[in-house]
């Protein structure tokens, strides 16, 4: 790896600028080069373990002209032309945290097949490790620890998934902002490739015919 740091304080800081312009100069100046550096090896790692080409995509927030993001991230999905369709891995910042995420965001449109599917084989998210999170919608702050739920509530955000247009699933673990700042950009890269190891079953969901 280059001598590109890992993600610091003021990283995490940016997302106190009210300024739209910017908070966006900031990302593009200190957040979107570390993506760019790690893109490369978790494109190749997810390529080689799924066996079937991935591609990067870092958020460009394109369409913002009054408020500013409040998280940014980099996706690998198995399309050259987006993610937000596809079943794809995420990580990304905000003030408080990084997060590693296995996402299908309300774009996909085979929610209710994965869900269903996901429903009849709950031991996929039973095995992950306890301090791995589910959340049902990306824009909300509120996420479940898998130790502070059971199977009524797995049952519960399944079924949303299944019922409702714009449910989400999201499927990982944070790393808080304190911890983050202690990590070199190696040793949050494996931290992402192992997070991204434990979330392979819930992938191969998506592409089981």
């Amino acid at each position: 790896m280059s001598k590109v740091v890992g993600f610091q304080d003021q990283d995490f800081a940016l997302f106190t600028i009210a300024d739209l312009d910017q908070r966006m100069a900031a990302i593009r100046t200190l957040i979107q080069p570390k993506f760019t550096e790690i893109s490369e090896q978790v494109e190749t790692f997810l390529t080689s373990k799924l066996e079937r080409p991935f591609y990067t995509h870092i958020a460009r927030h394109a369409r913002r002209t009054k408020n500013p993001p409040n998280e940014t991230w980099v996706s690998w999905s198995a399309s050259k032309r987006g993610y937000k369709s596809h079943p794809h891995f995420q990580f990304g910042i905000c003030e408080s945290h990084l997060f590693i995420w296995f996402a299908l965001i309300y774009e996909y449109p085979d929610k209710q097949a994965f869900a269903q599917k996901l429903l009849n084989q709950t031991q996929f998210i039973e095995k992950l490790p306890n301090h791995y999170y589910l959340s049902g919608d990306h824009t909300q702050s509120k996420i479940e620890q898998l130790t502070t739920i059971n199977q009524d509530t797995i049952h519960s955000i399944l079924k949303r998934l299944e019922t409702i247009k714009k449910a989400e699933f999201l499927c990982g673990t944070i790393i808080p902002r304190k911890t983050a700042a202690k990590l070199g950009l190696t040793d949050l890269l494996t931290h992402i490739i192992d997070t991204y190891d434990h979330l392979e079953p819930l992938y191969l969901l998506t592409v089981q015919s």
